[in-house]
């Protein structure tokens, strides 16, 4: 049987410490990851991380592409994946995608994953958003994407910063039915107090 694969796209928002989470929670699992870096985030990669740390990005995936690397086995959609997930999603990379702006090999394979009709996760990082975002958002929406900003979760009873960015990755990658047990679940993992009515 062939290995799962799953594409990680890390654009030029704030919130670099996103798609290293993605790669550290897929690390242990028996799924292929696929990384591509956009210019703009190696930028903020380097305000917001140490030197140490991105060069362990290298490491966590399987598989690492260059952004102008147009001929890549993601550019394709005869290349099997479960999906992709963009953490940060910028602006600039969702209105990329709305608009089906294939210009770098990030944008290219989240257009291949709309038009194979596979999960497209978009953590899109910006506030406040104006018209043009929401249509954006709109757009992808109608393509088949889903946007998911990084919200907060605090019933979660957070003691750190890891803590916010784990939840949020791991409610992403739940979208693609990947189990991550570190994932406190509503109901289940969660034991609430609630009186019966």
């Amino acid at each position: 049987m062939a290995a799962k694969r799953i594409v990680i796209g890390i654009s030029g928002a704030t919130g670099f410490a996103y798609g290293i989470k993605a790669l550290e929670l897929l690390k242990p699992m028996d799924i292929q990851t696929h990384l591509v870096v956009s210019k703009a985030a190696k930028i903020t990669g380097h305000y917001e991380h140490s030197q140490s740390q991105l060069a362990q990005l290298q490491s966590l995936a399987d598989v690492v592409y260059a952004i102008d690397n147009i001929g890549a086995a993601i550019a394709s959609g005869s290349f099997k994946t479960m999906g992709m997930l963009v953490a940060p999603c910028s602006m600039r990379t969702l209105s990329a995608i709305a608009n089906s702006l294939s210009d770098n090999l990030l944008t290219r394979a989240a257009d291949v994953v709309l038009k194979e009709r596979r999960r497209l996760v978009l953590m899109t990082r910006e506030a406040p958003l104006h018209l043009g975002h929401i249509k954006n958002m709109e757009a992808v929406t109608l393509m088949g994407g889903i946007i998911f900003p990084p919200v907060p979760a605090l019933y979660q009873h957070i003691e750190s910063v890891d803590d916010i960015i784990t939840h949020s990755v791991a409610r992403a990658l739940d979208l693609f039915d990947i189990d991550v047990p570190c994932l406190p679940r509503w109901g289940e993992d969660m034991h609430l107090n609630q009186k019966s009515e």
